[in-house]
Formats: structure tokens, C-alpha cells, sequence
């Protein structure tokens, strides 16, 4: 890698550096399970396990990792227009396409920089995917859509319906082009195995209301 390209993505992506310390064994008079030095950096986050049809969103989280290319990969989020930046490559749009898409784009731009660019995009943060509930919950609030989620599963999520809650009356409202949609939910019924149809998947944006 020519120190043109090495100097202009040092300015434009701070490289996270993971320091490793190899030991041939502990020396004298020193204990074999010594700390670790404090300057040591933290692991980059782990993966998210998503759907093959996963989409990306705004304020996710992506991992680029270029193999041998350490000065191009890095962790970046995706911005409220969608793109994210890169360096060398520049500004691309992420939101909206798969990582798998996301990753033949990279690739394609990268080519007049790398030859036989090797790129792996991960999903660190689902950010952009959110279900909400509010009410007589133990936890009310927003919660991150990773996958297939039903209500009975985001109630559970919520730790469970309070003891004032009016569990036949539950609702969930969706937005669907530009119009509020209600579905109603009775907790009692698909607890008990009957009308288990209203126990639907929902989808981002939802939020389910448990009233009192």
C-alpha cells in the first residue's frame, strides 16, 4: 500500500487498533496470570445475527472489514441520509439494501484502489429497526426488531402485562401510508391458546398499547 493511501485513510477513518501480547512465558520472579496491559483496546463488538432479507437503516451499525487491509476497515454508522463514508472510496448508500448488496458495492468502488478487494460487511447495531410499547407493562419503551418478533413476544420482552392492565383491549398501531392502523390484541385469548391469529408479527415502527 503506497503512504499516499496509508496517510489519506488514516485522516479519514480512525483505525480501531486491537494490541495482542505474545509471551514466550511468564519471567522471573513475575505471576503467570498477570493483568493485562491498561492501554489495552476493547474488542470491536460482535455481530448481530440478522435475517438473509435484513434491510438497512438509518443509524445502524456496520463492520467493514477489507481482508489484509486493515487501513480501510473499521466500524461506521449509517447517517440520517442513508450514506455512510469510506475511505478513499468516498460517500455510499447504505440504507435500504442488504449487506450483502452493500458489500458488492464496496467492492466494485474499491477495485480502483485494491486489487481483488476481499470485503465483509457486519451488522454491529440494529438501530433503525424499532418496536414500541407503552402502558400497563412492567418496562414500557422501545425495543430493537432483530428478527421475527409477535406481540406476545415483545409483552414478554416488556416483563409481562402489570395487575391493573385491561388485557382484553390491547392494541397495536401501525403506520401504513400515512394512516394509523389498529390491531387488537386479547392478551387472556392467545394466552389460553384461543384466537392465536391476533398474536401477529410485527413490524418496524409498531407500537403496542397495554391500557389500564
Amino acid at each position: 500500500m503506497s503512504d499516499h493511501r496509508s496517510k489519506t485513510s488514516w485522516l479519514l477513518w480512525p483505525a480501531v487498533v486491537v494490541a495482542v501480547a505474545l509471551s514466550s512465558g511468564p519471567a522471573a520472579g513475575q505471576s503467570s496470570s498477570s493483568a493485562p496491559a491498561p492501554n489495552a483496546a476493547a474488542p470491536a463488538p460482535a455481530a448481530v445475527p440478522v435475517a438473509a432479507d435484513f434491510v438497512i437503516g438509518a443509524e445502524d451499525v456496520l463492520g467493514i472489514v477489507f481482508w489484509r487491509e486493515p487501513d480501510f476497515s473499521g466500524d461506521v454508522a449509517v447517517r440520517p441520509d442513508g450514506r455512510i463514508t469510506l475511505p478513499l472510496i468516498g460517500d455510499l448508500v447504505a440504507a435500504g439494501v442488504t449487506p450483502t448488496a452493500l458489500r458488492d458495492q464496496i467492492q466494485s468502488a474499491a477495485v480502483k484502489y485494491l486489487t481483488e478487494p476481499n470485503v465483509t460487511v457486519i451488522v454491529r447495531q440494529i438501530n433503525s429497526r424499532k418496536v414500541f410499547i407503552t402502558g400497563a407493562v412492567s418496562r414500557p419503551g422501545e425495543y430493537p426488531l432483530t428478527g421475527p418478533r409477535t406481540v406476545m413476544q415483545l409483552i414478554s420482552l416488556a416483563g409481562g402485562v402489570t395487575q391493573f392492565a385491561n388485557t382484553e383491549n390491547i392494541s397495536i398501531l401501525r403506520q401504513e401510508q400515512g394512516r394509523t392502523r389498529a390491531f387488537n390484541f386479547n392478551y387472556k385469548d392467545v394466552a389460553q391458546g384461543r384466537n392465536v391469529q391476533q398474536n401477529i408479527q410485527l413490524q418496524p415502527g409498531d407500537t403496542i398499547v397495554v391500557p389500564e
